[in-house]
């Protein structure tokens, strides 16, 4: 509509000057006709343009989705998941007020047993619902997405510490209590779970250091729990007792 309008002021100022010389009645008489021309020829052409626009627009939108999601569990893939998240960190650290947040690190445990079992296309099964189970324990702004193999992380915008173990408990034990029967045998899936909240300005690389550590703490104190700890003022001298 726009374009027909700018279309219309620019033909009807070029008629205006054009027939600068002829007398004002037949100006007049002749301004509806090109007007009318012009409705009738732009008006279909600009529609059809910005028609064949928006599906250009509708598809590049459909290619960015596809490039960000982990085609297997429908979650944000690696480099989508990371860079969503530094985004957030970026948007939140704009304001004035100290940003604060928590990163989870998911891990299937025993997962290889699955695949050695069953076979991958069973072990694929149960990473999806997993990833299920995790995307229904969250809230609509925050974000999951699957790190690599059995892997998954979530993101938890303005969670406190408390909020933040209140998800990993929910995700830990709605997992523990799916039904999965491969080949009609009942296997039970467990998660650890690794996280950390924070209160300062951050970066998705060094929270990623910090829950993969919690994680493997999880790991190695028997699996199927949760290892969180709260940074409140982040200094890289720190880290070394995150060990």
């Amino acid at each position: 509509m726009a374009g027909t309008i700018w279309c219309l002021f620019i033909s009807l100022s070029y008629q205006a000057v054009a027939a600068a010389g002829i007398g004002g009645e037949e100006l007049r008489s002749g301004l509806p006709v090109a007007a009318v021309l012009l409705l009738v020829l732009a008006g279909p052409i600009l529609l059809f343009l910005g028609y064949k626009l928006r599906e250009l627009a509708l598809a590049n939108q459909k290619l960015g989705l596809v490039a960000s999601t982990d085609s297997l569990t429908a979650c944000l893939n690696r480099g989508a998941f990371s860079t969503r998240v530094d985004e957030s960190l970026a948007d939140a650290g704009r304001g004035t007020k100290r940003i604060k947040g928590a990163l989870l690190v998911i891990d299937a445990d025993h997962f290889k047993s699955i695949n050695d079992s069953y076979g991958h296309d069973l072990g694929d099964e149960a990473l999806r619902v997993i990833a299920a189970a995790i995307r229904g324990q969250v809230r609509k702004d925050d974000l999951v997405g699957r790190l690599g193999g059995e892997e998954f992380g979530v993101f938890l915008p303005g969670a406190s510490q408390e909020n933040a173990v209140g998800v990993a408990e929910r995700i830990r034990r709605s997992i523990s209590e799916l039904s999965f029967r491969p080949m009609g045998k009942p296997h039970r899936l467990t998660v650890s779970v690794g996280g950390v909240s924070f209160e300062d300005q951050l970066g998705f690389v060094e929270l990623f250091r910090i829950a993969d550590r919690r994680l493997y703490q999880a790991k190695n104190s028997g699996r199927n729990r949760i290892e969180l700890t709260h940074i409140q003022a982040y200094d890289m001298n720190d880290l070394p007792a995150l060990h």
